[in-house]
């Protein structure tokens, strides 16, 4: 479902800033997780690693995270089994700290995944309500199919 048209405004049910808030937290800490995962704390070559531009695709989201586009939590809702991906093939294969670090990378995932969730279901739900109002609000004017019939 697309945001709301120009000149209605939707009310915003409980929740939703809290898995917004829950999401933009999530994609951040990926970000600064994957640059010091690659750069500092156990890149895949000693100095760093150019694996390190494997958050770029998580920067972009950020702008509609924070703007509250439907659009965006869908997208980033299937981006983020690209990383769930990375983190558990180098969880089983990598050992020591890189593991551990892939280990809080799916963490990470799940609670991203569940925010944009959580976020997408509650607005379709208030949207779902808000046309029932407005369909029920039409109704008080004009006959309903029950009255015709």
């Amino acid at each position: 479902m697309p945001d709301a048209p120009p000149g209605i405004v939707l009310p915003t049910p409980p929740g939703v800033d809290l898995a917004r808030r829950a999401a933009v937290a999530c994609t951040l800490a990926l970000i600064v997780l994957g640059l010091a995962w690659e750069l500092w704390l156990a890149p895949l070559r000693p100095g760093g690693s150019t694996w390190a531009l494997k958050v770029l695709p998580l920067c972009l989201p950020l702008a509609g995270l924070l703007k509250n586009r439907m659009y965006t939590y869908r997208a980033l809702s299937l981006l983020v089994w690209l990383y769930v991906m990375e983190g558990s093939v180098r969880a089983w294969s990598d050992k020591g700290l890189s593991a551990w670090l892939a280990g809080l990378e799916l963490l990470l995932c799940l609670g991203l995944f569940v925010a944009c969730t959580v976020h997408i279901r509650l607005r379709l739900k208030a949207a779902r309500a808000a046309l029932a109002a407005a369909a029920d609000g039409d109704a008080g004017t004009a006959p309903s199919t029950r009255e015709m019939h």
